[in-house]
């Protein structure tokens, strides 16, 4: 799922993102079937679209599921609609969201056509669907939005869609200047997209903020890992020797992803985050360590996502969210990663219950709807009886999709 991301979600973990996890744990819904074939009328499309901005959540959670297993050539035409023009704004970003997971042929006019709406949440899924779906006719606009776009909740889809476009060279030349202005929020989704889509054009830009102590360390640091360029390690190292310890393990995951003593580092990784999660005074090492686990999960490293549900699945309440998070991060990354490292676990029902927490968290409505859309793909092709099919029906039914 090209770089599926909700890293903003890491970078604004708090203890009152901790308490909200804790109160979303107590309201489950009840869990609902695998998906079936089932025929859905106009009616019922249109009275689940409707409810799709419901106050109740199970609700609307209801409406979602009836609304996906439509026929497309029946949904995506009122979903389109809907987003284009429905007098509720709930509804026609959720609509639109639900579009998104259709991937028809007439989503990417429906999605340019929004670009410009005063919904900030309708730009922001038409962005972040032109990151996961680039294309150079879609560059102009993003370049036009560019200067005007500042909500914080909007903006960083629009960078990351910029990012994707890595071989677009007026893409690249708007997006590299942001790496070392504005503010640190924005330079810091700009600097991991940069790192995700491995523009590596963008090294040194990246390499002099990673050697600055400062917020953004962390995110450089990961970044240059993941552009891949070996010649970037006498500088990580020189910063292993010297930055603080809650910097260690950014510096750890980068030089792993780099393929250079991956091994050692990961048991780093793994047993830092098990005496971070076991003991008091230690939650900026822990947020920092489940962070670079999941930079690692994400990009298919097993043993990375094993850690995090080994060690998150028996954490209290405040170790287990930001280990939560972190999975939930890797998981939208790597949705079949993702499976295959819980399909075989004894505790399956308490990692997919630890996934379950993450989603809670993440309020990143489009990367989850495609996680859900590659989940269920991944439940249609799997043989029926296989371990394959029914770890993605039991992550069905616990994630309500």
């Amino acid at each position: 799922m090209t770089a599926r991301w909700a890293p903003r979600a890491l970078a604004l973990m708090t203890i009152a993102t901790v308490l909200v996890y804790g109160a979303f744990t107590a309201l489950r819904a009840a869990q609902q079937p695998a998906p079936t074939a089932v025929v859905v009328s106009d009616k019922e499309l249109a009275a689940a679209i409707n409810t799709l901005g419901a106050f109740d959540f199970p609700a609307r959670m209801a409406a979602s599921r009836t609304v996906r297993r439509a026929a497309p050539a029946l949904a995506v035409p009122a979903l389109a609609a809907a987003a284009r023009s429905h007098a509720d704004s709930f509804v026609q970003y959720r609509a639109l969201v639900l579009l998104a997971g259709f991937d028809d042929r007439a989503t990417p006019d429906v999605m340019q056509s929004l670009m410009k709406d005063r919904n900030d949440r309708l730009r922001a899924v038409a962005y972040a669907w032109f990151e996961h779906h680039p294309s150079p006719s879609a560059v102009p606009a993003l370049l036009e939005a560019l200067p005007r776009e500042t909500s914080e909740f909007v903006r960083p889809s629009l960078t990351r869609a910029l990012a994707a476009q890595k071989n677009d060279v007026r893409a690249i030349a708007a997006v590299l200047p942001l790496v070392t202005s504005g503010e640190d929020f924005f330079r810091a989704e700009v600097i991991q997209a940069l790192g995700d889509y491995r523009v590596t054009s963008a090294r040194d830009a990246i390499l002099a903020v990673a050697k600055l102590d400062g917020p953004l360390q962390d995110d450089a640091v990961l970044a240059l890992g993941k552009l891949g360029d070996f010649s970037v390690m006498e500088s990580l190292a020189q910063l292993q020797r010297t930055v603080a310890r809650e910097r260690q393990p950014a510096i750890a995951a980068a030089i792993c992803l780099l393929g250079a003593n991956c091994d050692a580092h990961q048991t780093f990784l793994r047993e830092t985050l098990r005496y971070a999660a076991d003991t008091a005074g230690f939650q900026l090492l822990l947020r920092s360590t489940a962070h670079a686990l999941g930079e690692l999960a994400g990009r298919g490293n097993r043993a990375a996502m094993t850690a995090l549900l080994d060690v998150g699945i028996p954490a209290g309440d405040t170790a287990r969210a930001p280990i939560a998070l972190a999975l939930g991060v890797a998981a939208v990354r790597t949705p079949a990663g993702l499976l295959a490292a819980i399909a075989d676990r004894k505790d399956q029902d308490a990692a997919i219950e630890l996934l379950r927490d993450a989603f809670d968290m993440l309020e990143e409505d489009l990367e989850e709807e495609l996680f859900y859309v590659d989940v269920r793909r991944a439940y249609w092709a799997a043989p029926e009886g296989s371990a394959a099919r029914r770890v993605a029906e039991a992550v069905i039914q616990k994630l309500e999709f």
